[in-house]
């Protein structure tokens, strides 16, 4: 959910021209705002590369759950595309 919120922001803040000028503050935010929300319940992780390099280090539990913080982001940023391209494909 957090990287659908996250790479919905990008795509709908790097459409146009005009909002080019403030889309590396809403980024920005956007992501602290992600890892704010997240690093309570998950440890939080929208980059499936973040989540592989410290679970091959810990091995044991983390390298066996580590599947879920790279399907999830991929299924997130999957779906966060179709979601913009449908609601912004016909402008």
């Amino acid at each position: 959910i957090l990287t659908f919120v996250f790479v919905f922001t990008v795509l709908g803040v790097t459409r146009s021209e005009k909002t080019g000028v403030v889309a590396g503050i809403v980024i920005g935010l956007t992501l602290a705002f992600v890892h704010i929300l997240g690093i309570p319940l998950t440890g939080t992780s929208v980059n499936p590369a973040r989540s592989l390099g410290p679970a091959l280090f810990m091995g044991g539990v983390a390298l066996q759950q580590v599947w879920v913080f790279i399907v999830a982001p991929i299924v997130g940023a999957i779906i966060a595309g179709l979601a913009h391209k449908g609601l912004y494909d016909g402008e």
